[in-house]
């Protein structure tokens, strides 16, 4: 039995579920819809290239969250997997998923979006352990903060090292499976590395450290 970590957006599903998310809130008018696609759409551009503020970034994304009350925001996130999310939920993902459940492995998501997006997600796939951007809840609301170290990067490593510690778990025997460049801190400190429909950049890294690569699409 091992650790078995997936990234979430376009690992486990076809597409980003924060620039969507972003989509969704101006498709439904919570945001001003040209100025959030603006930023939103730059913001996926610095990722894609690697060179994302993940603060500045991570508070843009979970702003609009303080913006409405817990009943709403569950309302619209019910919405927002419905149709953004289930349209990209990827079988092979879940076969994958469940091979290792049925060798008695953890399955753990790390992911750079926030928990308040993936923790529902994950649970589609029948996993309960994930580690995500935190954003902060005072009296009951969210202010639009986020708190601790971004799991992003070279953050993922952070918050999975303090993970293993508090849930007695080892990176013995286990697998990393992503599609981007930004994951290769984390892709190199597990066993088993997997690239997952990589991007340009890390099926390079793939290719050079002879990585598996696969496909889940």
């Amino acid at each position: 039995m091992s650790l078995a970590i997936f990234d979430l957006d376009n690992t486990l599903i076809g597409g980003d579920s924060d620039y969507l998310w972003g989509e969704f809130l101006c498709e439904i008018g919570a945001v001003d819809a040209k100025t959030h696609r603006q930023k939103n759409e730059n913001y996926f551009q610095q990722y894609n290239r690697g060179e994302l503020d993940i603060y500045e970034y991570s508070e843009f994304a979970v702003e609009p969250l303080s913006r409405f009350d817990m009943g709403e925001l569950a309302a619209m996130h019910q919405q927002f997997i419905i149709e953004k999310i289930k349209p990209i939920y990827l079988k092979k993902a879940q076969q994958l998923v469940d091979k290792h459940k049925s060798q008695g492995d953890t399955i753990l998501v790390i992911t750079a979006t926030s928990r308040f997006v993936t923790e529902a997600i994950a649970r589609l796939y029948g996993i309960d352990n994930i580690l995500a951007i935190e954003a902060e809840i005072v009296d009951g609301r969210y202010t639009g903060k986020i708190v601790g170290i971004p799991t992003y990067a070279a953050g993922k490593v952070d918050n999975l090292m303090l993970w293993l510690e508090q849930n007695d778990e080892t990176l013995s025997g286990s697998s990393f499976y992503s599609d981007s460049h930004n994951d290769i801190p984390l892709l190199e400190v597990v066993d088993n590395p997997v690239a997952v429909n990589p991007n340009a950049a890390l099926k390079t890294h793939a290719d050079d450290k002879n990585w598996p690569i696969i496909d889940l699409r």
